[in-house]
């Protein structure tokens, strides 16, 4: 079962393009690629994120998950708590680092206080790391994830800020639901729109993916 339920999973693959390579971990970032190809995104590649580094250079998008996120869209999946005696750690960072350094990086992940915090507790990869100029002065390309798809929206970097806004939400989630799962004060696009629902297609692959 999807974290992100049909809604996040569409909303996701919707963020795709027909003849794009992408990179996907495993779980939703991968069925919402599998999404893609098999309605609106013909010939969509999609490369398994066990893969060696240098199948990256073939890459234009990735999509990835992640234990914590931050206003600014860094990520962790290193640990939580203080790294020499942490609450949990995890198994490390695999790509994910190599992913949101060189590609524009779309983040899946179920819309959890817990998960989004204001500060991650270890930076495994960077997003806007504090503020729009930061990634350029530490020599990273790009602005970090272009988007993160939940179970209850869409939130995309502030182009003046580099902090994370809520620009979509999904059918029946009101932005007060957003904003109890977010651990910074959210501000909301003024362009904010809704997610529409599954068309006969993607709901068609949907049930065929669960069978």
């Amino acid at each position: 079962m999807s974290a992100l339920g049909s809604a996040g999973l569409v909303a996701a693959a919707r963020l795709l393009q027909a003849g794009q390579v992408c990179v996907a971990e495993p779980g939703d970032p991968t069925a919402a690629a599998r999404l893609a190809a098999a309605t609106h995104a013909p010939g969509l590649v999609v490369l398994d994120g066990s893969l060696p580094r240098y199948s990256l250079r073939r890459a234009q998008v990735g999509l990835v998950t992640a234990a914590q996120i931050d206003a600014f869209g860094n990520l962790n999946t290193t640990v939580l708590g203080d790294y020499d005696e942490p609450t949990a750690r995890f198994a490390g960072p695999g790509l994910l680092p190599d992913v949101t350094a060189a590609l524009p990086t779309i983040v899946l992940l179920a819309h959890r206080l817990a998960a989004f915090v204001e500060r991650v507790d270890f930076v495994t990869a960077p997003g806007g790391l504090s503020g729009p100029l930061d990634r350029a002065l530490v020599g990273l390309p790009g602005t970090g994830p272009i988007a993160v798809v939940t179970d209850l929206g869409v939130l995309r970097p502030d182009p003046a800020t580099a902090e994370l806004v809520l620009t979509d939400v999904h059918p029946g989630v009101t932005v007060e639901q957003v904003r109890a799962e977010t651990g910074w004060p959210l501000e909301v696009s003024a362009d904010l729109v809704e997610t529409a629902p599954p068309s006969e297609a993607e709901q068609a692959a949907l049930t065929s993916s669960a069978a």
